[in-house]
């Protein structure tokens, strides 16, 4: 009876970590053969946890949602990743969530072994949260964005950007967070092409639309490539620079949003920005302090020299002590 109870948890944690198990996988990671795994699902339905099965070669089982939320099964660091994460909530750029974290986190707490309830509570007793002063987003907002992404479900929302108030209809891939702001990577259906959107921006909660098949995504890197759109598309000028530096050290000193960094080998880092003009480029790449070829725009080379002589003068103009 003690292994059929221990195997049958086992079993609800398996159905909790992902969407769909052929009954093969799940024998597999159970030790035991297809028809117990039948006989332990029946067992799970029985108790009222909804698993969801699919008949055929390629079917499978599925943990449905049910009227309530069945118990999660979490390892120690999945339990003080939970834990931080809900601490962190509670302070964090998602508006809506703080008191609910709170009384997530006091349930939590409440079950937790005292060996990982010290590992939580020395990290905020030793941590001071800075709240930051950026557009917060509706938690539901995020929630129903990031459902229509795993279900392939086209989101209408009217949106403000550069070119003020408009209606968007769009098929969402994916969501981006910079630690300031989210950001949504989706299909344009009107304009046919790839967008990168402020979640900040959508004043209310996305409406459901018809479900799509998914496109092919526009790049391999989806960080990589809203990196690139956040700080390189919008601007008039976009800079290329072969900067002699190692992508770690270039990385340490810029944010992926405000810059696209590529490694070239390890010495080299290709850095690519954009700016309003050429002249904030030469000022900003200079603050870095590290040696730099220009790829292009070739007028930049211009820029960079007007500027160094301007500094040269000014140096050369500092009285020497008699």
């Amino acid at each position: 009876m003690l292994e059929t109870s221990a195997r049958l948890l086992k079993l609800l944690s398996l159905l909790q970590v992902r969407r769909d198990w052929t009954g093969a996988d799940l024998a597999t990671r159970l030790g035991v053969d297809v028809r117990t795994v039948r006989r332990d699902v029946d067992k799970l339905r029985n108790l009222g946890y909804p698993v969801n099965a699919a008949p055929g070669v390629a079917g499978g089982y599925q943990l449905g949602a049910g009227a309530e939320l069945p118990p999660l099964l979490l390892d120690d660091d999945e339990a003080v990743a939970v834990a931080v994460g809900l601490r962190t909530a509670a302070n964090g750029t998602v508006a809506g969530i703080e008191e609910t974290s709170v009384r997530a986190l006091a349930k939590l707490e409440q079950v937790l072994p005292s060996r990982l309830r010290r590992r939580v509570n020395a990290l905020q007793e030793h941590t001071i949260a800075l709240t930051p002063n950026v557009a917060r987003v509706d938690s539901r907002t995020l929630t129903a964005i990031a459902g229509a992404c795993r279900d392939n479900q086209r989101l209408r929302f009217p949106y403000t950007g550069r070119e003020g108030d408009t209606k968007r209809h769009v098929e969402p891939l994916g969501l981006a967070h910079t630690g300031r702001r989210w950001y949504l990577v989706a299909w344009d259906v009107d304009k046919a092409d790839w967008r990168t959107f402020r979640v900040d921006r959508i004043p209310e909660e996305p409406t459901l639309a018809a479900r799509f098949t998914p496109r092919e995504p526009p790049a391999e890197d989806l960080a990589s490539y809203v990196s690139r759109q956040l700080s390189v598309a919008p601007y008039t000028y976009q800079a290329k620079l072969v900067m002699h530096a190692p992508l770690d050290v270039l990385s340490a000193r810029a944010s992926w949003s405000s810059v696209h960094l590529e490694r070239i080998d390890d010495e080299r880092t290709l850095l690519t920005v954009g700016s309003p003009s050429l002249e904030e480029i030469g000022l900003w790449i200079g603050m870095f302090g590290i040696d730099f070829d220009v790829l292009e725009p070739p007028e930049l080379a211009e820029h960079l020299r007007v500027l160094g002589e301007r500094f040269l003068g000014a140096a050369d103009s500092v009285r020497k002590p008699d």
